[in-house]
């Protein structure tokens, strides 16, 4: 009895192991935020949870926060502030979509009173040299706008360079948060 009680146990770790590896090689990836850009929505060393299939039901969306491959090196992290098709521009500290203000509400706890702006003005063309974001790509920014390297600086995101939509920040476990 003692020894078909242990093959149980066995068999069990084992297929925990196995369905352990599937979700992670296919469904979910674990990261570590690198750097500053992202707070204080997330923070260095925080560890993320990224589903890595939510885009194949659906549209990236505006907001969304992602990772994506950088270069072959590097991933980063980042909010998306505009998809195929939207003309971006901001102007005094706003975010304007299409011509019209799109609020980031996710912001409004970062934005310093020091009477400089948060996020200087531009225009989407100034900073890429295209009147909107081209199709199969996004602009995508930090959330930390005064310390971010991003779409600003590196241009658009390939999409297929998206690894996946961050969904839950699990570590440390005070500031777990679900859904960005």
């Amino acid at each position: 009895m003692k020894k078909s009680n242990f093959w149980k146990i066995i068999r069990t770790v084992a297929f925990a192991l196995l369905l352990a590896v599937f979700f992670r090689s296919y469904l979910f990836a674990s990261y570590i935020v690198e750097g500053e850009s992202m707070e204080p929505t997330l923070y260095d060393g925080n560890l993320l949870m990224v589903n890595k299939i939510v885009y194949d039901w659906q549209n990236i969306n505006r907001e969304d926060v992602i990772v994506f491959h950088a270069n072959e090196k590097e991933d980063y992290v980042k909010r998306v502030i505009g998809v195929p098709g939207d003309h971006i521009e901001f102007k005094n500290d706003r975010l304007y979509v299409n011509g019209k203000e799109h609020p980031e509400p996710y912001l409004e706890t970062l934005r310093p009173d020091d009477g400089k702006l948060f996020t200087k003005d531009f225009t989407l063309e100034e900073v890429t040299g295209f009147e909107e974001v081209p199709e199969g790509h996004l602009f995508v920014m930090g959330d930390n706008r005064r310390d971010s390297l991003d779409s600003r600086y590196f241009g658009f995101v390939p999409m297929e360079s998206v690894v996946g939509k961050v969904d839950v920040r699990y570590w440390p476990m005070s500031q777990l948060a679900i859904q960005f």
